[in-house]
């Protein structure tokens, strides 16, 4: 995927999530973020957005502070997401190429304006299966290559920080494998930060623990938005990522 495939994801994602918002009301609950209700969703998101658009639109190259949303509620605050929604868009859409800004994953891609689609697109869409959650009906799909990146830049980006509490105390391997997307991860777990390749042809015999499904499945799952699929080895590294997985 490009940036124009990535800020088209959020766009659509975006727009979607407002309207869930809309139709499930302010007061509603987020079965997916325990203790949120929309209006939780819907400020956290606004205001990650408008932080998201700063870096490109003011040319930031160093990381600055999100800053609170409004005390707004009911139509108001909808009106302010999608207003902020809008702005990420079109700051997105009309930046050259080689804009500047700063970045936060060990592996930004090919340019800041690439890591800021692609990461507003991936945060969206999640958010988007958080407002879909709470209403009645099962919320709609993710498109499998589009879930098959966001498992790489969970993997190999927030996953390969310092930060990352998935650790374990000797040398053990957990791997990841879509089944629709022919795409695998060999997760190699230690007392430091997990360190992630990308491995199509890998065998599951090597790992000491494989989780397998559908790619939209595994996004969400890896977003603890869903159950982790069965594990196939060591099923205590599968509960390792559940207890331990949340981005901070």
């Amino acid at each position: 995927m490009d940036t124009e495939d990535f800020i088209g994801s959020l766009d659509r994602e975006g727009r979607t999530l407002a309207a869930a918002a809309e139709a499930a009301g302010a007061d509603a609950k987020v079965p997916t973020c325990p203790g949120w209700q929309m209006r939780d969703l819907l400020r956290h998101t606004g205001a990650v957005h408008r932080w998201a658009a700063s870096f490109v639109a003011e040319g930031h190259t160093s990381p600055r502070p999100m800053g609170d949303p409004p005390e707004l509620d009911g139509d108001e605050l909808l009106a302010w997401y999608r207003a902020g929604h809008r702005h990420l868009v079109d700051t997105l859409t009309s930046a050259p190429a080689d804009a500047p800004a700063w970045t936060f994953l060990p592996a930004p891609g090919p340019s800041p304006l690439f890591f800021w689609a692609r990461r507003q697109a991936h945060e969206t869409a999640v958010h988007r299966y958080d407002a879909e959650s709470a209403l009645d009906g099962t919320p709609g799909p993710v498109p499998a290559d589009f879930a098959t990146d966001g498992i790489d830049e969970l993997l190999r980006g927030f996953h390969a920080r310092p930060r990352s509490r998935v650790r374990t105390g000797t040398p053990r391997v957990l791997r990841v494998r879509t089944s629709d997307t022919d795409a695998v991860w060999t997760v190699r777990l230690s007392p430091e930060p997990p360190v992630t390749t990308r491995d199509d042809a890998a065998d599951a015999a090597d790992a000491d623990c494989e989780l397998a499904g559908p790619a939209a499945q595994l996004y969400l799952a890896l977003w603890n938005r869903r159950p982790l699929p069965d594990a196939t080895g060591d099923a205590s590294l599968a509960a390792l990522w559940r207890e331990n997985s949340a981005i901070g």
